[in-house]
């Protein structure tokens, strides 16, 4: 029975090919969207712009809620993928 459907399915094998492709992509690009370390530099990045007396202390709050916020988006995600895993 299962050369019999590889054979009546090996015309949808480039369609199964195409669509394996198209997940990696996506897989990939998610990864790198919802990398942590991009997020963490930029944190270290705005406190030194704060330090150095580049924006002021309502700046840097909203600017750091927002990247915590994003922050959390992340470490939510790669729990998600270990708890799959």
């Amino acid at each position: 029975m299962g050369l019999f459907s590889q054979l009546f399915t090996l015309p949808l094998a480039p369609v199964r090919g195409t669509a394996w492709v198209i997940d990696q992509v996506v897989l990939a690009a998610e990864r790198e969207h919802y990398d942590p370390g991009p997020v963490r530099t930029q944190l270290a990045e705005l406190e030194k712009e704060l330090l150095r007396g580049d924006i002021d202390e309502d700046e840097f709050d909203r600017r750091e809620d927002e990247l915590l916020d994003r922050l959390a988006e992340c470490e939510n995600y790669q729990t998600r993928l270990d708890d799959k895993s």
